[in-house]
């Protein structure tokens, strides 16, 4: 058992003269930041992506894995869809964490500059979180893609599922 597994563990105190906030930054694109320097490490910027989660009190974003934990702040959204994989009629996501996951339309939606999003991991601690589509993951829907009488959708298990919603 990780501390982390402990009921009261967010509630302890950060270490003498530490604080529980950070400079740590997760940017649009999906690259986190210390002190405004990309973090070069791919190990360490691979972890972090796992690390997410939401604070069980206050709801804010935090880095914990498990024996420490620390906010930090997203600039747009916790998780990325960096890549899918079309397998039959259904679509799969791979997620910035190393995670995947069903992708559903109807829970995604387009930004006014057009970026799609959609929510991921429902069943974690503290989700659904938020996903955005990395543009080459965007592009690669474009076989699933059809309209729907003006709406974005996606032909998907013979149906056509309306992006945002049910058709």
């Amino acid at each position: 058992m990780k501390p982390g597994d402990h009921p009261e563990f967010f509630q302890f105190p950060a270490p003498e003269g530490r604080s529980r906030e950070s400079t740590i930054r997760l940017d649009a694109e999906g690259r986190f930041l210390h002190d405004g320097a990309p973090v070069l490490h791919p190990k360490l910027a691979a972890a972090m992506h796992g690390w997410i989660s939401r604070h069980p009190d206050d709801g804010r974003y935090i880095l914990t894995n498990g024996y420490d934990w620390t906010y930090f702040t997203v600039d747009d959204a916790p998780y990325f869809v960096r890549a899918l994989r079309l397998e039959g009629d259904g679509v799969t996501l791979l997620l910035s964490d190393d995670t995947e996951e069903p992708w559903d339309p109807t829970a995604s939606e387009a930004s006014p500059g057009g970026a799609l999003y959609t929510n991921v991991k429902r069943a974690a601690k503290g989700g659904p979180f938020r996903a955005k589509f990395t543009r080459h993951a965007q592009a690669s829907l474009a076989p699933v893609l059809v309209d729907n009488d003006g709406a974005p959708a996606a032909r998907l298990e013979g149906r056509v599922v309306r992006i945002g919603g049910p058709c």
